[in-house]
């Protein structure tokens, strides 16, 4: 992220440098008293939460699969409430000054459909960030890492920026030790989750030479009796980060939207390799991207290839 030193193997509670701004990232049932949040002056910016998954088609006609009507507008509302609160929290953001970006929590389903429906929900500006959320690598419940390439290939065509990716350190290390198989999110700026305070022995510096943003306080290490950070105005469950520079350097780089330097590949995996072969046309396009950064339109069914109807050679 910019021209900052790396973090060294005994770096501990880079929280503690006032130099160092740090970002809030929320979700539509954190309670905000902006009129004291705004008090925090280390506060340099504000993401929150967009999509979840694939969009709802909220009917309340026909076959809800077993649901109510009455539920089916209840789900309507809350989405339509969430929304409002979106453009609300983004408004009071950067009309005082912050730095503004949203992230989509990935699932299971097509990832060209969950890639529309964060672009059309966050509807994200040239001077904003754009983030994808895998919480997990259990495919049932988190979009799966293949899915994850597809996703950031088609943002990237829709908005000529890719977004940065946010991950725990187990995913971290996976997609560190098989870049190979994973070359576009390996390269992606890292959004790191880590509740701990430092990065000592853990950090997958063979891939990231430096974290972009370190998410290290939330309801999981913070309570009222104690916290590594408290953020006036928020409760003990809001998510602060910090970030490896001051609040102007990082509103220099802030959209980001590029990707990083190729790190040396591993030794090559013959179990991989084969594996690659056989994955099919969904898993082709992110293998074309690497020579040819493929222009991907309409959404497209996960049973049929992507389309590709134009090559650009400017990333690769």
């Amino acid at each position: 992220m910019g021209s900052v030193s790396k973090p060294s193997a005994g770096e501990s509670q880079p929280w503690g440098d006032p130099k160092n701004a740090l970002i809030v990232d929320a979700y539509e049932l954190n309670t905000i008293d902006w009129a004291a949040f705004l008090q925090d002056k280390r506060i340099a910016g504000f993401i929150s939460k967009a999509s979840d998954g694939l969009p709802e088609s909220f009917s309340c006609t026909g076959d809800h699969g077993g649901d109510t009507v009455a539920h089916c507008r209840t789900m309507w509302r809350k989405y339509a409430v969430s929304r409002e609160l979106f453009q609300t929290r983004r408004m009071l953001a950067k009309s005082n000054g912050l730095l503004w970006g949203a992230y989509h929590l990935g699932r299971p389903g097509n990832p060209i459909d969950q890639a529309n429906h964060f672009l059309d929900y966050a509807d994200p500006q040239p001077d904003e960030l754009m983030v994808l959320d895998i919480d997990g690598m259990d495919a049932t419940q988190f979009m799966s890492l293949d899915d994850a390439q597809i996703y950031v290939a088609h943002i990237k065509v829709r908005t000529g920026r890719y977004p940065i990716l946010y991950v725990n350190h187990n995913t971290a290390r996976y997609i560190a030790d098989h870049r190979g198989t994973y070359p576009l999110l390996s390269r992606l700026p890292l959004w790191y989750a880590r509740y701990k305070p430092d990065v000592k022995g853990t950090f997958p510096l063979g891939n990231w030479d430096n974290y972009a943003i370190w998410q290290f306080a939330s309801s999981d290490n913070c309570s009222e009796k104690s916290c590594p950070y408290r953020v006036p105005g928020t409760l003990t469950d809001i998510d602060v980060n910090v970030v490896p520079m001051t609040k102007v350097q990082l509103a220099r780089i802030w959209p980001q939207g590029d990707l990083l330097p190729a790190k040396p590949l591993p030794a090559p995996d013959l179990t991989i390799a084969l594996a690659q072969m056989c994955s099919g046309p969904r898993q082709m396009l992110v293998s074309l991207m690497l020579e040819i950064d493929p222009v991907v339109t309409a959404s497209t069914p996960q049973t049929k290839p992507v389309e590709i109807n134009e090559l650009n050679y400017q990333d690769f």
